[in-house]
């Protein structure tokens, strides 16, 4: 069985500039992580690993950079890995970012399983693994919180809709997001950071992508552009107040029209 894992590098920190002219955060120069969500993403395919013998591969689309992240997911049990990197990439919107990340595993190989973290700290639109799904033309599930079977042939999940659980089964090949609830990532292991140190990380440019037509990568292929972000601005004033309970009630009361919040 072959389970490839989505996962991407994402700002460790909230103060990130941005890009004034594309609204595209600057990424260079800031401490970087793997995304939280993805975590759990490689502990799924890690354990599913552990009980089929399944081989885990982890990829990424970003700068040369990212491979920080590859290495950091070998450290938890993943067997390979590959990079999609390109300057042409940059700037890409979910659409974009999808069908480059959608070329990038057509040239490494199809798997059976294709596993998501629900969505990214730096963008939170839980859009990309639908998309990619959606880009190789294969069934996918969402907001997963149990892996209830793994057979040769499908596997069978528990998905969270919100007001109720359904359960599915899905035949290979397919795509699964997972929620943060799924399980406990495990942290990096030093002996496996030994025994992968050397290990070489392929990279795919545009050029290794069958699909060659610029046109559909980075900010020429994102129909959305960010018209205006900015942070929110701290306001530590506080107030403190004494006296009955009727006093206090009628201070908030007033104070609650005065901020227009009643």
């Amino acid at each position: 069985m072959e389970i490839l894992v989505c996962i991407k590098q994402v700002p460790g920190t909230s103060e990130v500039e941005v890009d004034k002219e594309t609204g595209v955060l600057k990424r260079e120069g800031i401490d970087s992580k793997m995304n939280p969500y993805d975590l759990y993403g490689v502990e799924t395919a890690v354990k599913i690993k552990e009980q089929t013998g399944a081989r885990v591969t982890v990829t990424t689309m970003g700068p040369p950079q990212a491979s920080e992240i590859l290495q950091e997911a070998f450290m938890m049990g993943a067997d390979e890995a590959a990079l999609f990197t390109d300057r042409k990439f940059a700037g890409a919107d979910v659409l974009a970012t999808s069908y480059t990340i959608a070329q990038g595993i057509k040239k490494v190989n199809i798997p059976d399983l294709i596993i998501c973290g629900k969505q990214t700290t730096d963008g939170d639109t839980a859009q990309v693994g639908p998309e990619l799904a959606e880009f190789l033309s294969i069934p996918h599930v969402a907001n997963v919180t149990e892996i209830i079977e793994v057979t040769d042939k499908s596997i069978v999940l528990e998905m969270d809709m919100g007001h109720s659980v359904e359960v599915v089964e899905m035949l290979y090949p397919c795509l699964i997001t997972v929620e943060k609830g799924i399980n406990v990532p495990r942290l990096p292991s030093f002996k496996l950071k030994l025994a992968t140190k050397n290990k070489k990380i392929p990279f795919y440019s545009l050029n290794d992508f069958e699909d060659k037509d610029e046109k559909k990568y980075g900010l020429n292929g994102s129909p959305t552009r960010v018209l205006r972000i900015f942070s929110p601005e701290a306001n530590a004033d506080r107030e403190t107040w004494t006296g009955s309970g009727e006093e206090l009630t009628a201070k908030l009361v007033k104070k609650l029209k005065e901020l227009k919040f009643a």
